[in-house]
């Protein structure tokens, strides 16, 4: 068995250079990014985030991605332990003109989220046919 296989990743919390206008902790979700002919797809690890929570914006080529995840007590309750972190996911992308921005599609489920960000028609790969001259 492969030691990765065991491994838990924690969560990582943002560092940057940049002063925070909100309290709380900000993490960097875990992506994995793969690519067919037709598409890029951005999966993005953000436990505890449900899809009205989820913020994605598109400005000059500048993809941001943000979740965020609270308390999952109510006002009747308190905690007695406290181990899961709560606080905001934030991550930025740099989109290429290989990118057609305006169908890019978003979905979470079970705490991942989905972008599907599909070629633009120039960057697919296409067959040229040849003809008898």
């Amino acid at each position: 068995m492969n030691d990765k296989e065991l491994q838990v990743r924690d969560k990582r919390e943002l560092e940057g250079e940049g002063e925070r206008t909100k309290p709380g902790l900000v993490f960097v979700p875990a992506v994995d990014i793969f690519e067919s002919e037709a598409e890029i797809t951005l999966l993005a690890d953000m436990p505890g985030v449900a899809s009205e929570n989820v913020s994605i914006d598109l400005h000059e080529n500048q993809l941001t991605v943000s979740g965020e995840v609270g308390l999952l007590t109510s006002d009747k309750e308190e905690y007695l332990l406290q181990e899961f972190e709560t606080g905001t996911f934030h991550r930025q992308f740099t989109l290429s003109d290989r990118i057609d921005q305006n169908a890019i599609t978003a979905t979470v489920k079970n705490g991942v989220l989905r972008l599907v960000l599909p070629k633009a028609q120039k960057a697919k790969p296409r067959k040229i046919e040849v003809r008898a001259g």
